[in-house]
């Protein structure tokens, strides 16, 4: 089923939707409630009889506790260039609970998510629950509840096409995504977009309605103590050959042989429009865009290309958005799939020092290749996690701790790539205890 974004045909009615109503005194939210505020007083969590340790176990292992101290040590020794254990993060987000059914009991779908603050809410709270009773016991992340909560209008990964034309779709049991408008005769479509005016355009507004919209929701809002604030819309960047990929299809791969100028005005095209949009959003909130030396971005899709044509047609764009910082880095990069035999290169050429991999990846190999002093952050397989035993998640997170990933101190271990929905804790706690076991130095 395919649902097209146009808020006039989705015969959703506010007014007539019993559960995207609040009650008199709040919204249900499973366990707690997200109660109506009277006053705007921020107040520190109270942490009485929430965990303050974590404790993880194993049937047939010792009981093993990991402090928020003894997290908080081993973030700080291996950002001080001295780790005494490998670090333990996950990469995750709301969709973590809104396509698990056993978090989403209400049956909320991203439409809803997209179109609702107050659905927006719920679901974010229903998110942070998620995080700290569960991902937080098996992560170096602190236990308890945080003192605040910033809600922020997730976009998910449809940023910049929706940015550059593509018509959002919505898919029953899915993330968000596009159409593909350059996929037919008109493949020159996105060049109408007004790049030099990045907040008339309907996707920046839209995204700046909804900001305001939960904004306003908020005073009315209280959950636990916690102070809730709105993040500012600012955005980062999902790469041109990715955001390219994503309105042309597997069309833009035959434009590159057949008509590879073309395929280069479109890279750098997007790439101009990227800098000046995040400017001016980031100047719309009082912010900085491209402060600091450190840039960082993404782009998945070189996966699909060679080397040399990597060298050809996108790295030009990749340096011109990460020189927004500074020319020298050092920078990081996210790219999922099977891209490693890009990384020495982009290394080289863009000081790029931090790689945020998914899946294939040779850990060893990728150490050997890009020297120990790169930092790495990798892990098990997202399916693995989801979908075998305990004993295998171990299995394979002591054979990437072992594979000589950890020389020179910069790996930090993490799903690759970004948590689904459904992992069984007990695979979450097999990771953990791998490294535990396994990822200590000295």
């Amino acid at each position: 089923m395919s649902y097209r974004h146009n808020r006039q045909q989705m015969n959703i009615a506010r007014s007539a939707t019993p559960r995207l109503i609040a009650r008199e005194r709040g919204l249900s939210l499973g366990g707690f409630t997200l109660r109506m505020s009277r006053s705007a007083d921020c107040h520190v969590v109270d942490a009485v009889g929430l965990r303050t340790e974590t404790q993880v176990q194993s049937p047939g292992r010792q009981r093993m506790e990991v402090t928020d101290a003894e997290k908080r040590q081993v973030w700080e020794a291996y950002r001080a260039g001295k780790p005494v254990r490998v670090p333990v993060t996950f990469g995750v987000n709301p969709r973590v609970v809104l396509l698990d059914p056993e978090w989403n009991p209400r049956g909320f779908a991203f439409e809803e998510y997209w179109h609702y603050p107050r659905v927006l809410a719920e679901v974010q709270l229903k998110f942070l629950q998620y995080q700290v009773e569960v991902l937080n016991r098996y992560s170096d992340s602190p236990t308890g509840w945080p003192g605040r909560v910033d809600f922020s209008i997730d976009v998910q990964n449809v940023t910049d096409s929706a940015y550059f034309g593509g018509e959002l779709e919505f898919r029953e049991g899915q993330v968000p995504d596009v159409s593909r408008p350059l996929a037919g005769p008109d493949k020159h479509r996105t060049f109408s977009v007004d790049i030099d005016h990045p907040m008339d355009n309907p996707f920046v507004k839209e995204s700046l309605r909804r900001h305001d919209e939960l904004t306003r929701l908020l005073p009315r809002l209280s959950f636990r103590d916690v102070h809730l604030g709105v993040r500012p819309v600012v955005w980062g960047f999902d790469g041109p050959l990715t955001v390219a990929t994503n309105l042309g299809g597997s069309n833009l791969y035959v434009d590159a042989y057949e008509d590879p100028d073309y395929v280069r005005r479109l890279l750098e095209f997007i790439t101009r429009g990227v800098i000046i949009r995040n400017r001016a959003m980031h100047e719309h909130f009082g912010l900085k865009a491209f402060g600091g030396p450190k840039g960082s971005m993404a782009d998945d899709s070189i996966e699909l290309i060679s080397t040399e044509m990597y060298r050809e047609l996108v790295l030009p764009c990749h340096r011109r958005y990460l020189s927004q910082w500074s020319v020298e880095g050092p920078h990081s990069i996210h790219l999922c799939g099977d891209a490693t035999r890009h990384f020495p290169t982009i290394k080289e050429e863009l000081h790029v020092m931090s790689f945020d991999t998914g899946y294939p990846v040779d850990h060893g190999e990728l150490r050997r290749a890009l020297g120990p002093e790169v930092e790495i952050q990798g892990g098990p397989e997202v399916m693995l996690l989801k979908d075998r035993t305990a004993e295998s998640v171990y299995e394979r997170t002591r054979a990437i701790l072992e594979s000589g990933v950890m020389e020179g101190g910069r790996f930090i271990l993490r799903e690759g790539n970004n948590l689904p929905p459904g992992c069984p804790e007990a695979n979450l706690e097999a990771m953990y205890r791998a490294c535990l076991e396994h990822g200590r130095y000295g």
